[in-house]
């Protein structure tokens, strides 16, 4: 049987090759997996539940529960400042990863460019290249920061690009931007004319500051789709359900896509996303102030061991720099001979090179452990 050519480009997720490798061993902690180890928050639990004993078991409409997209509007304008109507400018995807291969396949045509900023999310790239387009790394660098920059993307040749996709709060730098370091992103892409899209599905895991959406910015609504989600919030990864908020005429092309394909998202997580909206702000400040210890503990650590590593101030995430250059051998025998599971950088593309994802969504037992594995390991 003959694959397509799309797929043969694609090589299997890096990641996944030491998911299978911990797997196959006794005794592994992961530090590897962007998977909070919280629970849902039982308000959500006890609404899916519910729903099912209720028999809400049949499609939404295709866009997604008109309740649920009213309170995802009211949602982001008292949290992000962004303003959305739950009519025709949201779309209620099944996670945000088929939201952005949707919106991938709405906005590309064959042969068409598309920025990709490195390190970034490993579907990115191939969800281009299964759009039929062209992934552009972007390189970005620790001497940034892990920021983009307007020079990075002029240096790139990203002007020749159609669409621009970004990632902040960072997977898997653990990097931030602010509304100004945004702002000359925003200009390099009104100057040329791109499409941005904002993946901002680790907006709440700030930490220290409030985060600003790019489509915040002056002329970058129009241009902007923003992708936001329940996965890394509200600890719902499994239930998935992430949304699209843009333009009317960006989510009617990308709802015939999911119209398609998806029909709708899942029914009983979209209950329980309208109650994590509704009551569950509490579970997610203790989450997120766990997270912020476990950052602290995790940074303060590797700084103790003589580890170059910069201060992550999102997601839940630090990206180190592998000691003695190798990461890919570095994460290999740290989890053979210490068994804690690690994520060498350059899986996620240029930039990422010599570095380690190291995530702390992880118990702080566990971390404390592992931690002190890589120390003896050292």
């Amino acid at each position: 049987m003959k694959l397509s050519d799309r797929v043969e480009r694609v090589p299997p997720s890096g990641i996944r090759r030491f998911f299978e490798l911990a797997e196959e061993m006794d005794d592994v902690i992961s530090l590897g997996v962007g998977e909070p180890d919280f629970s849902a928050p039982w308000a959500a639990r006890e609404a899916a539940i519910q729903s099912l004993e209720r028999g809400r078991t049949s499609y939404t409409a295709n866009r997604g529960m008109r309740e649920l997209r009213e309170a995802i509007s009211d949602h982001v304008a008292a949290r992000y400042d962004l303003d959305y109507d739950p009519d025709d400018e949201v779309l209620v995807t099944t996670g945000v990863s088929e939201g952005v291969d949707v919106a991938m396949r709405a906005l590309v045509d064959p042969g068409d460019t598309v920025a990709v900023p490195q390190p970034s999310y490993i579907s990115y790239a191939p969800g281009v290249i299964f759009a039929d387009g062209d992934p552009l790394p972007v390189p970005t660098r620790e001497a940034d920061d892990f920021k983009l920059t307007y020079e990075r993307l002029e240096a790139s040749g990203a002007a020749d690009a159609g669409v621009l996709i970004t990632c902040y709060p960072n997977n898997p730098t653990g990097a931030v931007m602010t509304a100004s370091e945004l702002e000359p992103v925003a200009e390099f892409a009104r100057e040329h004319d791109l499409t941005v899209i904002s993946d901002e599905i680790y907006a709440d895991l700030s930490y220290g500051f409030d985060h600003t959406s790019v489509a915040t910015l002056p002329g970058m609504r129009e241009r902007t789709i923003v992708f936001n989600g329940f996965s890394k919030t509200y600890a719902m990864t499994g239930l998935r359900l992430g949304y699209a908020m843009a333009p009317p005429e960006a989510i009617a092309g990308m709802n015939r896509i999911h119209q398609y394909s998806m029909l709708s998202a899942p029914t009983t997580a979209q209950h329980a996303a309208l109650e994590a909206l509704r009551s569950c702000d509490d579970e997610v400040e203790e989450m997120v102030a766990t997270y912020n210890r476990r950052r602290n503990l995790v940074l303060s650590r590797f700084e103790e061991m003589g580890i170059d590593c910069f201060e992550a101030k999102g997601a839940f995430y630090v990206f180190p720099e592998a000691p003695g250059g190798d990461a890919e051998r570095f994460a290999e025998d740290l989890l053979h001979e210490q068994g804690v599971a690690v994520v060498p950088g350059n899986v996620f593309g240029e930039g990422g090179e010599d570095h380690l994802r190291v995530s702390y969504a992880t118990g702080t037992q566990d971390l404390k452990e592992a931690m002190d594995r890589i120390e003896a390991f050292l």
